[in-house]
């Protein structure tokens, strides 16, 4: 009876050793990481759900966990995405040219030269901005075009390249009125002259900006006419007191 005692008494203190072992491990232990692919799925999911907060959360997870995952490639394409989605342009052009600038060879390249274009100008607010922006996101519209005359988003970014100037010339349009309206009729005419030898391909603007530059440079010179009578007359002035 003691031996079959005994035997319970084993069997019983190693099941509450393995369980034992099991509870500590639950306290103790750190718990199991997810996937690259969980994590990419799940992202996808938050994706699919247009809580680009959470994707861009995942996605960046994934990178930072998982540098060298198959999934990790399109992790950064889609978290670029994300933030586009999200309308975080400045972060979303930037992410783009990250991927540009580590994978120039992948396949997704004229979509990303598009999309960087479209994250650059949704970044301009108003005429009375700086258009460095649109600048630079012409320069990419027009680096797509040259470079994939083929590529999907072609005609669709030769279209923005001409919103892009049109933004751009409106933009000195305005500088010029605002001296116009000061009455600083030399700069004005400069600008206005500017605007037509260098924004031909927007002749709405340019043909304005012409009309203003001719009623401009008659200002300035009448001020300029006035300005050197009165320095004759005050020469002479002068030289009627020395008398």
């Amino acid at each position: 009876m003691y031996k079959k005692f005994f035997c319970c008494l084993v069997v019983a203190m190693s099941i509450f050793t393995v369980a034992g072992c099991g509870i500590i491990d639950m306290i103790y232990l750190p718990p199991a990481e997810d996937t690259a692919q969980e994590i990419f799925e799940a992202a996808n999911d938050a994706m699919s759900e247009k809580n680009y907060v959470r994707a861009v959360e995942l996605y960046n997870k994934l990178r930072d966990t998982y540098p060298f995952s198959p999934y990790t490639l399109d992790a950064e394409l889609s978290l670029a995405d994300a933030y586009f989605l999200d309308e975080e342009y400045e972060l979303a052009a930037e992410s783009y040219k990250d991927f540009k600038s580590l994978h120039p060879r992948h396949q997704a390249i004229p979509y990303v030269l598009y999309q960087t274009g479209m994250s650059l100008m949704k970044q301009f607010r108003s005429i009375d901005r700086a258009t460095t922006e649109l600048q630079e996101a012409y320069d990419y519209f027009n680096r797509l075009c040259q470079t994939y005359p083929d590529a999907q988003h072609v005609k669709s970014a030769d279209e923005h390249m001409l919103e892009c100037r049109k933004l751009m010339a409106e933009h000195e349009l305005y500088i010029a009125d605002v001296f116009w309206h000061m009455k600083k009729y030399g700069p004005a005419w400069r600008r206005y002259d500017f605007i037509v030898n260098n924004f031909t391909d927007v002749p709405d603007v340019a043909n304005h900006a012409k009309e203003k530059s001719m009623a401009a440079y008659y200002h300035y010179c009448e001020e300029q006419g006035n300005t050197v009578r009165e320095q004759r007359q005050g020469s002479l002035r002068k030289w009627f007191n020395w008398l």
